[in-house]
């Protein structure tokens, strides 16, 4: 797993920066009812999407967690007097305290079945009965766009997907939590070109594929004998799953 300390001052910048988070706003806010209350971002990184939520629900109370001290001070920034530096599987908060909790690429990253289990029944733990729970599924799914790219890393080694829907679906029951919604949104200015995709190689984003490693190599040298080095590819587009707390 990258370093998420070291990743924090380029994350933006590397990942579409405002353009993506406004559209990831745009669709967590779509299946989130219009009234007042209060919404937890729980894993909110940077807090791009967190600032979004807040400035286009002005009745809504918004609040960001995220482990990282790198991250939770550019949150706080974003945000300030509004973010919590907490663990996503471990929240500070009393039972009920939200009308909504959010989790924007977060799932993806938790590779033990336990931890996922754990954050989405946190996550419906601190819902008030009648909350939304919304949450990015299937995310490495969304980067395979068909393009010559994905065709060389067809073979590449993957670990299976720890925010499969079907997985996600049934630890969100197990919590309590109806699926109520689904939507979509593009991942604008994620697009990759060759150039980029060798470079995010040799940088470990590809977890079984370590920097420097001759499989590693062999499809960065793959890579790079493709034509239009710097012409990104189609953008991703993301999945975006609702859930109702029962009770």
């Amino acid at each position: 797993m990258l370093d998420y300390d070291k990743e924090a001052e380029s994350y933006d910048k590397l990942r579409g920066g405002e353009p993506r988070a406004r559209a990831a706003a745009d669709a967590v806010l779509g299946l989130i009812p219009d009234h007042e209350g209060r919404l937890l971002d729980n894993g909110c990184g940077t807090g791009i999407v967190t600032r979004l939520l807040a400035g286009a629900r002005p009745a809504l109370r918004v609040t960001g967690v995220d482990l990282t001290s790198a991250m939770v001070r550019r949150a706080s920034a974003r945000l300030p007097g509004g973010v919590v530096r907490a663990d996503s599987r471990r929240l500070p908060f009393p039972d009920g305290t939200f009308d909504a909790v959010t989790s924007v690429w977060l799932l993806h990253l938790l590779d033990d079945p336990a931890d996922l289990r754990a954050v989405i029944a946190e996550s419906a733990r601190v819902l008030r009965p009648g909350g939304t729970y919304v949450t990015t599924v299937d995310k490495a799914k969304a980067h395979d766009v068909g393009s010559d790219i994905d065709a060389v890393l067809g073979p590449r080694p993957r670990r299976p997907a720890s925010d499969d829907p079907a997985l996600v679906d049934a630890y969100a029951a197990e919590a309590g939590l109806v699926r109520t919604g689904l939507a979509r949104f593009t991942g604008v200015g994620q697009g990759r070109s060759p150039r980029r995709t060798v470079t995010d190689l040799r940088r470990g984003w590809f977890t079984l594929l370590p920097p420097g490693e001759p499989r590693t190599e062999e499809f960065a040298g793959r890579l790079a004998r493709l034509p239009d080095q710097d012409r990104p590819r189609a953008d991703p587009v993301f999945t975006v799953h609702a859930y109702r707390r029962s009770g």
